[in-house]
């Protein structure tokens, strides 16, 4: 042990105590609350949230994280958060009634400058859809459709065709419909799905294979919290976040490593550590968006339509090759379309069939892995048809490219386009649904506009004329 001078200790210990106040200056400077201080340093978060290009008041926002508050946008459809701590990771999400946001969710990394412009795009969720007839849901829950009904798809009880809205019978507090080639469906608030029309391969899921000209329940399924009717097939997904199909299953589209037909709905097989959030059927392939924003796919594979880089069929779900922050997909006629969140905006990537351009990438050339759409951002919502894409931008903007044989493009011709073009006139469009060869927006004053094929009168203007530009729909 070392020798100490007594006399000496009073000073030696006034040393370390001026050393150990200069350290902990340090650490308060460096850390602890200084004006240098990264942890305590504040930020503010703010943008606005639209639809169909207008700014849309009284939107629940919440910003969660280490940090949680909430508010609601003003009569500008402005929001903002004052004073947010600098946290590693951030989520801001919107919320109102009938209407979903684009993208669902924004995911923030504070670095030292305000985060402003953290904007969404809403949109009316389930309200119009259209094959070669249209689906409406009205704000009351009921369901009203026009155009071809050889099958009983308008759920009316008969099998007369409509120029004008009839109301599917029975049916009330309906919250989503779906339109599939020649038959329909509704999801209603209690978790239960009903549907109408053809049934010759058991897509009415009712147990049987006799066409319904109304609505009936499909059995033996509840909890769920969407739906999507396809050509000859239906999906579901429950509230547990597993998908469930049935109906046609020839090219393995249900699903469930079988290509056996079911009348009654069977379990898509699962992934791993993932739930579905949604589900979209082409003709003969299937895309669901996962719970981490990948994409998978199943069935015909002939045109590279499941993206996974082959032309391979699969009865059971596999992974679309290199994307991810996705937040809205569609599919067709062997391609498909996802909208994918980027750095405060968003790009359309498709992968499949390219016949008629369809991919929008500027060429006719198929492809079996994704690729983003040419000279088009800030999409919020898409719409696939057999053969043509619909989408609307933040702006209320619409924007098609693809087949353009019945003027489904909307711009007065018939001409194909590889690229995305504006349908002219429309600048407040809130929804869209495409069609077989037709094309469905709503706007923002709730009217509709449609335009392309309309040989059973499915573009709701009393006619059965094709319109190569957009016109007035009668809604119910």
């Amino acid at each position: 042990m070392p020798n100490f001078d007594e006399a000496k200790l009073p000073k030696l210990s006034a040393i370390i105590l001026v050393l150990l106040l200069s350290a902990a200056c340090l650490i308060w400077i460096s850390g602890c609350g200084g004006s240098g201080s990264s942890s305590t340093q504040t930020f503010d978060i703010s943008g606005d949230i639209t639809i169909g290009g207008t700014a849309l008041s009284g939107v629940t926002v919440t910003l969660t994280g280490n940090s949680s508050m909430t508010t609601t946008t003003n009569s500008n459809g402005h929001y903002l958060f004052s004073g947010v701590p600098n946290l590693s990771s951030l989520t801001v999400t919107a919320s109102l009634g009938k209407y979903s946001f684009s993208p669902p969710t924004w995911t923030l990394h504070l670095n030292g400058a305000d985060a402003t412009s953290i904007n969404f795009a809403a949109y009316f969720n389930g309200v119009v859809d259209t094959a070669q007839h249209t689906l409406y849901l009205k704000s009351n829950g009921t369901v009203w459709g026009w155009g071809l009904n050889g099958n009983g798809q308008l759920g009316n009880g008969t099998t007369t065709d409509s120029l004008v809205p009839v109301q599917a019978t029975g049916l009330t507090d309906v919250k989503a419909v779906s339109a599939g080639t020649d038959h329909s469906a509704a999801l209603k608030n209690d978790g239960t799905v009903w549907t109408w029309g053809n049934n010759g391969n058991g897509q009415l899921g009712d147990g049987t294979v006799v066409q319904k000209t109304a609505p009936v329940q499909v059995a033996g399924l509840s909890s769920v919290t969407g739906i999507a009717a396809g050509n000859q097939s239906t999906y579901a997904i429950k509230s547990d976040g597993t998908v469930w199909a049935w109906g046609l299953n020839s090219s393995g589209q249900l699903g469930n490593g079988t290509t056996t037909d079911s009348a009654t709905p069977v379990q898509v097989s699962t992934i791993s550590g993932m739930t579905a959030t949604a589900v979209a059927p082409g003709i003969d392939h299937v895309i669901a968006l996962m719970s981490d924003t990948t994409v998978w796919a199943w069935g015909n594979n002939s045109n590279g339509q499941l993206g996974n880089g082959t032309t391979t069929d699969s009865t059971t779900p596999v992974q679309v090759s290199g994307i991810s922050s996705v937040t809205f997909i569609a599919a067709g006629n062997k391609f498909s379309a996802v909208r994918r969140s980027v750095t405060y905006s968003s790009v359309v990537n498709t992968w499949g069939l390219n016949s008629s351009g369809q991919l929008g990438n500027g060429t006719t050339t198929d492809s079996n892995t994704p690729a983003q759409v040419s000279g088009i951002s800030g999409v919020t919502v898409i719409s696939v048809g057999y053969d043509h894409i619909v989408a609307v931008k933040s702006d209320g903007t619409v924007w098609t490219w693809g087949n353009n044989g019945n003027g489904q493009l909307g711009n007065g011709t018939t001409t194909a386009s590889n690229i995305p073009i504006q349908v002219s006139g429309l600048t407040t469009a809130t929804a869209v649904t495409a069609g077989t060869a037709d094309s469905v927006v709503l706007l923002l004053d709730g009217t509709a506009r449609a335009w392309g094929s309309n040989n059973k009168g499915q573009l709701g203007d009393g006619t059965t004329t094709d319109r190569w530009t957009p016109i007035t729909a009668t809604l119910p």
